[in-house]
């Protein structure tokens, strides 16, 4: 029935009323959840859908952010497009329309807000100088470009070709010490996979490690344990919402292994139907220093 609905009813009639049954799944969830256990964050969150509809990332800071404010350019060295963001230009994928390039850069504004649970730094958590850099579904690459100044040298991490081509211009300027792979990273090793351990096997250890890997992160994680044991000197910044319960997971499998860990501020919703299951408020980004 939903995907003869999906394919029946037409997108812009469609998504209010997919929005709106999944804030009321929400809603519901938690009015008949022991209210003890639900903290101020996940008050104001569940207070923000239900007066404002259904949001990823039910706060108000988002509000401040409009597409409509963000100019695009054209590269005619390449054709590709691009945004200007501290002075350095941030390329996208070729095919992307300057309106689907002012919508993800808006989105990766919002997510990237100090008060967004899916913010990665702080000013106590930070990159530091000459540190190595892993980002793992680097995608864009703006955590990268946002700290490229700072760093000994960067690792992205990306599958999708169609990110490849703007990861190479956007880092063009610094290709010294840019180094792109094009293979999923896992805890397994073979054409298409490899783990983190295995891949710095012979090379100087990374200090900073950032995964956004849509619901991979566990397995990267076990593919990198010997190089987690061994650090004295690594932070990770590690996205915990794809799938249920792994803030809880990853923050125990950390801490055992000698941690700190804490979380970005206030939640957010994935609403991947495969995963979306309670707990529908997660933590964004769980950030460990050892």
């Amino acid at each position: 029935m939903n995907n003869l609905f999906r394919k029946l009813v037409p997108k812009f009639i469609r998504g209010p009323f997919e929005k709106n049954k999944l804030k009321f799944t929400i809603l519901n969830y938690y009015n008949s959840t022991d209210q003890e256990f639900i903290d101020e964050e996940k008050r104001d969150a569940l207070n923000y859908l239900k007066d404002k509809g259904f949001s990823v990332f039910p706060n108000r800071f988002q509000e401040k952010y409009k597409r409509s404010d963000i100019e695009v350019h054209v590269d005619p060295s390449n054709q590709l497009k691009y945004i200007i963001t501290d002075g350095k230009r941030l390329y996208f994928k070729r095919k992307s329309s300057k309106r689907g390039v002012r919508r993800n850069y808006n989105f990766l504004k919002i997510e990237q807000d100090k008060k967004s649970p899916h913010r990665y730094l702080t000013s106590k958590f930070k990159v530091e100088e000459n540190d190595i850099l892993v980002d793992v579904g680097a995608a864009e690459g703006n955590l990268p470009l946002e700290v490229i100044e700072k760093v000994k040298k960067v690792y992205l991490f990306e599958t999708d070709e169609r990110w490849i081509e703007a990861l190479e211009a956007t880092f063009a300027p610094w290709k010294d010490k840019v180094v792109i792979v094009n293979k999923f990273v896992s805890n397994v090793n073979d054409k298409k996979n490899v783990s983190l351990d295995v891949y710095f096997k012979d090379k100087e250890p990374y200090s900073f490690l950032k995964v956004d890997a849509e619901g991979a992160e566990g397995d990267i994680l076990e593919g990198s344990q010997k190089t987690i044991a061994n650090s004295d000197n690594l932070k990770i910044a590690l996205c915990c919402y794809h799938k249920p319960h792994d803030e809880d997971k990853f923050k125990a499998h950390l801490e055992k292994r000698d941690f700190e860990v804490s979380f970005a501020d206030g939640y957010m919703v994935f609403p991947e139907p495969k995963t979306f299951n309670p707990p529908y408020l997660r933590r964004g980004v769980l950030r460990a220093v050892k």
